[in-house]
């Protein structure tokens, strides 16, 4: 016979399985965003949390927590091992710790460099009231603050320099791909020219650039400046081939019976390409996009330090040819934020990519 102390244990019961059924849809919709930048465990320690056994999620726990965090620590104790014992002009090696304090320093500047700035505008705001208060207008003045660039300036110059470059180079490279792929002899045309100047490397491009430029851009603009231009062309110039091979790989590799639906409907081209061609061949146009992104930021990187533009890459000349005993740990502190940087710009191509293309390849 049921009692009522049974009906409210089961009531308990179904109100805790349905919580539990709550939290593993949450965790099912979380788990995509997750592995996308490599946090996976996450998700197996929430299904811990959520009730599910731990044995079962150990072995996610063990392949994507513990033996990464092995290899990190074992990476760490190596460098922390081998450093001082490489002597170089600058000094020893620094090692992880010297590193990780010039990553402070850097950070505390770039605090007190804009500290600096903010003080600047005020005195010059308190200065052009006092001019309009006692009646001369004719007075005032605004300028812009000429301080020196910090390190997490640079990090911004150089992002948006390697946007610019990429975004001309995809528009460029995926329009042609599309000719490249759909008609053979706009292909045989222009395969001669990618293989020629595909290998090409940014050293060889960059006074090629510059010259055409400084000749070209006379009337330079300050949220452009030439330097900018410079480094973004030279980045669209390397970086818009993976992207035009891969376009064009996907638009011919397109089941042809699908081209023929279009020919049988007598669709206009352009609708040909938006409704037939551009889904079909997106998962390969990302995977372009994505070698072309990482190419790119590795090229800026070489343009910057070898034309003296601003960003990281002169950020690392600059310490190199400064020569002083912290100049080591801070190229090091900037080779590990451009390595950092290109993985967090893999990503963000990569969840664009889950986001457009029926691709199920993780």
């Amino acid at each position: 016979m049921t009692t009522a102390t049974d009906f409210v244990d089961v009531q308990k019961d179904e109100r805790k399985a349905l919580r539990r059924q709550r939290m593993h849809h949450l965790i099912n919709k979380a788990s995509g965003t997750l592995n996308l930048f490599g946090l996976g465990f996450v998700v197996a320690l929430l299904k811990i949390a959520a009730g599910d056994s731990p044995k079962t999620q150990m072995k996610a726990i063990w392949h994507q927590l513990i033996i990464p965090l092995v290899g990190i620590v074992a990476f760490l104790a190596a460098w922390s091992w081998a450093a001082p014992k490489v002597e170089t002009s600058l000094g020893a090696i620094p090692g992880p710790v010297q590193v990780l304090e010039q990553s402070r320093n850097l950070y505390a500047d770039h605090l007190a460099e804009r500290e600096k700035q903010a003080a600047f505008y005020e005195r010059q705001d308190a200065r052009n009231a006092k001019f309009v208060a006692e009646g001369k207008p004719e007075l005032v003045k605004h300028r812009s603050y000429a301080g020196k660039p910090t390190f997490i300036d640079q990090i911004f110059t150089s992002l948006e320099t390697v946007a610019l470059g990429f975004i001309i180079g995809a528009a460029i490279a995926i329009p042609l791909g599309i000719m490249c792929g759909l008609f053979p002899t706009v292909n045989g045309a222009l395969n001669p020219l990618i293989q020629i100047f595909k290998p090409v490397s940014p050293l060889a491009w960059l006074p090629i650039v510059t010259m055409i430029v400084s000749a070209l851009y006379v009337d330079t603009s300050d949220w452009m400046p030439k330097s900018l231009v410079i480094s973004a062309i030279t980045v669209t110039l390397c970086s818009l081939w993976p992207t035009l091979i891969n376009t064009a790989l996907g638009v011919a590799s397109i089941d042809k019976d699908l081209l023929n639906v279009g020919r049988v409907l007598r669709l206009p081209t352009s609708r040909t390409i938006t409704k037939l061609v551009l889904p079909s061949a997106l998962p390969l146009i990302f995977t372009g996009l994505r070698l072309s992104l990482g190419v790119g930021w590795m090229v800026l990187i070489a343009a910057e330090m070898l034309a003296q533009n601003p960003g990281l890459g002169k950020f690392v000349w600059d310490e190199f040819q400064n020569g002083s005993s912290q100049s080591l740990a801070k190229i090091m502190v900037a080779v590990l934020t451009i390595g950092i940087i290109g993985f967090l710009l893999d990503r963000v191509m990569y969840a664009l990519q889950q986001a457009f293309t029926y691709s199920t390849n993780r």
